[in-house]
């Protein structure tokens, strides 16, 4: 049976001719062949030219997403081997002073909407297209054969499966769950991973090497640390030396794990204050008491998964930005982050100096910071690189 087609409209092909893995439906001038969402196409230009084969999703605006270059790869279970095996020896190359790392990063690894978590003997997959969705039996086959893990936990529950039409899912795949709490270690440090009610997957693995370099700052400041979550960033900055630290987040079950994970540590516990509610209530709050802190981390959630919502985001990272860099001491470090697609890092930067500007500080970049070496960032694909962070000095 013939692989059906995706023909592009006139002039369409550029950006698959410069490799970008992504084709709009606004490209595509005709299907042939009826494909079915999750189906393989073979993707051709107006005049004929072979260009990709990809994965089919016909309910999102990301009409494919590539899976080969090749036209004699099949792309069959066989293929979805290579790509992950290919996937897990570069992480196991990286050396990393953890036991939880990204060992998939989707397009950057060359499998569209596929990603996988570990955490020690624990896999967390997530499939967030059609093309995943149909390839998720084999992708676990081919995960408990690579890695040998005690369990593989689905947390396909990201809200950009609502985009591609597809229910969230969430429970355990393969293996079985284990009774003890789940613990990642990371610089020597121990974390408490709550698997199925966690932020993405669990953790925030793509901000190891930042926690470390905000520990290696922490010295003798008092710290605010807001969307702390779990502790990451707390429990790190405390370990370095903090002389407080101030957790804020909107969960009380994360604020929770984060204390456990404190007392995990050995940490002092009377150094940590603990604040449920929301980061900008909280950051006014201060700001009309008089509070000042050393040091502010700021992590938020994603404001702007899409370039048509950035320009709302944008208001919430300058006001959250300018609320702390008010409360910042002379001499002062902010450590502020986007995990936003839809603002770059141009408009990152350009954000935070228009709330330094407002603010009436005087500031200037120290570092840039991004995701870790095991969220790689594919030339083709400058969109996985989503992670932004400034390290500002007042």
């Amino acid at each position: 049976m013939p692989t059906p087609k995706l023909i592009l409209a006139p002039g369409r092909e550029r950006s698959l001719q410069r490799r970008h893995p992504w084709v709009f439906a606004s490209a595509v001038a005709r299907a042939e062949g009826s494909p079915q969402p999750g189906d393989t196409v073979d993707i051709h230009s107006a005049r004929g030219e072979f260009l990709a084969s990809a994965a089919y999703s016909h309910p999102s605006q990301i009409r494919a997403r590539v899976w080969s270059w090749n036209q004699d790869e099949e792309i069959d279970a066989a293929f979805i081997h290579r790509r992950l095996a290919a996937a897990i020896a570069s992480r196991r190359a990286l050396n990393l002073p953890s036991n939880g790392m990204r060992l998939v990063h989707a397009e950057s690894d060359g499998l569209p909407g596929i990603v996988v978590d570990q955490y020690g003997g624990a896999l967390v997959l997530q499939c967030l297209s059609w093309g995943a969705e149909r390839w998720r039996e084999p992708l676990a086959d081919a995960l408990m054969e690579l890695c040998q893990p005690d369990v593989i936990f689905e947390r396909s529950d990201a809200d950009i499966r609502e985009l591609e039409g597809l229910p969230p899912r969430v429970g355990t795949l393969r293996g079985a769950q284990p009774a003890e709490p789940l613990l990642v270690t990371e610089a020597g440090l121990q974390f408490e991973v709550d698997l199925a009610g966690g932020h993405k997957t669990g953790f925030y693995l793509d901000q190891r090497a930042n926690r470390m370099l905000a520990s290696s700052l922490a010295a003798g400041r008092q710290v605010l640390d807001c969307f702390s979550y779990t502790g990451g960033f707390a429990t790190h900055m405390l370990r370095g030396g903090a002389a407080g630290v101030t957790l804020v987040d909107d969960s009380a079950a994360a604020l929770e794990l984060a204390a456990r994970n404190l007392q995990r540590n050995q940490l002092p516990a009377d150094k940590a204050e603990f604040i449920d509610g929301d980061a900008f209530q909280v950051l006014r709050r201060f700001r009309d008491s008089g509070r000042q802190f050393d040091m502010v981390v700021l992590d938020p959630p994603k404001f702007a998964p899409t370039r048509a919502t950035a320009e709302r985001a944008a208001r919430g990272y300058k006001d959250i930005n300018l609320l702390a860099l008010k409360l910042l001491r002379p001499g002062g470090l902010l450590l502020t982050f986007s995990c936003s697609g839809g603002v770059d890092a141009a408009l990152f930067q350009k954000i935070v100096a228009g709330a330094a500007l407002d603010a009436g500080i005087d500031a200037r970049i120290l570092g840039r910071m991004s995701q870790g070496a095991d969220h790689p960032v594919a030339l083709n694909f400058p969109e996985g690189e989503y992670l932004k962070g400034l390290l500002i000095e007042v």
